[in-house]
């Protein structure tokens, strides 16, 4: 596992230096139409980290032993690194540091009981508990009425090389890549898409012994070329907030922000939640999605549910 994190080093700082110029940071940049490098080269990273250009080479191979703080903040700055990059160079730092426990299966996640309480007192709020897997926990009725192309994903997947399993929760990764009904249901499938990769590449930093990431991995490697493309950029990012521009099968579009909450007693868990603009169209569809689904079953139909109500818009 070690070689593991240490070719992890090698390809997240290399493809880092691939994006800075030297003029970004305010180097000269010597060669010309000669440079062999796309961006900065080992010596000028070094330079602007304030180390040997033989340390920081033996850093970018992975040899990650007695790395300072300084260091790492030197770095840092020198490959203009945000807050989830800086996190997640330290993660693969420890991880190709001294031996840790070996690759675990955890057990299954339970959401606390008081927390789906929580979440379904939210009756004007969807809202779900999702796992750094992108696992969707638990979600309160709203919830599942706006994802309800997700639960449908779950009940009736694409194609015989992933059949129904109830034991396996939904989960949003394997719906982006994985399900042809995502790309009109992300009206930004791009960015979600992108997001979404790079969500799940700062989770295998911080827990490369997840056994069930690592094959959620493999399967969406295996499976899908959108995803392979992106897993190679090495690109993390920390969700916190932000906003979604769904198109829901029965109320149309729908332009939602969302915040996002740790939950204190689980750490690998989060809060997920979706909010509208008051008197905005956005919020007239919620309100029309919760009518429907308050008439409805627990078990969403889908994009393929008939009993939708009569006044909501198509998409424009």
């Amino acid at each position: 596992m070690r070689g593991d994190f240490r070719a992890e080093i090698r390809e997240f700082l290399g493809t880092r230096r691939a994006r800075v110029t030297p003029e970004q940071a305010g180097l000269p940049a010597y060669g010309g139409d000669r440079r062999r490098v796309t961006g900065l080269r080992r010596e000028e990273v070094a330079l602007l980290a304030g180390i040997s250009s033989e340390y920081y080479t033996r850093l970018e191979r992975g040899n990650a032993t007695g790395v300072s703080e300084s260091v790492i903040d030197g770095i840092a700055q020198a490959l203009q690194l945000d807050e989830a990059e800086r996190i997640h160079l330290l993660d693969l730092l420890r991880g190709a540091g001294p031996t840790r426990p070996p690759r675990r299966r955890p057990a299954q996640q339970r959401v606390r009981p008081a927390v789906q309480r929580v979440l379904d007192s939210m009756t004007g709020t969807p809202a779900f508990v999702l796992s750094g897997r992108l696992d969707v926990l638990a979600a309160n009725a709203l919830g599942r009425a706006l994802f309800s192309p997700l639960y449908a994903a779950l009940a009736a997947p694409v194609d015989s090389a992933a059949p129904a399993d109830p034991a396996r929760p939904p989960n949003n990764a394997r719906f982006v890549f994985l399900d042809p009904h995502a790309t009109e249901f992300f009206r930004d499938w791009d960015e979600v898409a992108n997001d979404t990769v790079a969500m799940l590449r700062a989770e295998a930093g911080r827990d490369a012994y997840d056994r069930r990431l690592t094959d959620l991995i493999g399967e969406l490697s295996t499976r899908s070329e959108e995803f392979r493309r992106r897993w190679a950029a090495h690109n993390v990012r920390i969700h916190t907030t932000g906003a979604k521009r769904l198109h829901h099968p029965i109320v149309g579009d729908l332009d939602l922000p969302f915040e996002t909450f740790p939950l204190g007693a689980d750490p690998t868990q989060f809060l997920l939640t979706y909010t509208a603009e008051p008197a905005s169209r956005s919020q007239e569809a919620l309100n029309l999605l919760a009518s429907w689904s308050a008439t409805t079953n627990d078990d969403i139909a889908g994009p393929e549910a008939t009993d939708a109500p009569e006044s909501a818009e198509p998409r424009d």
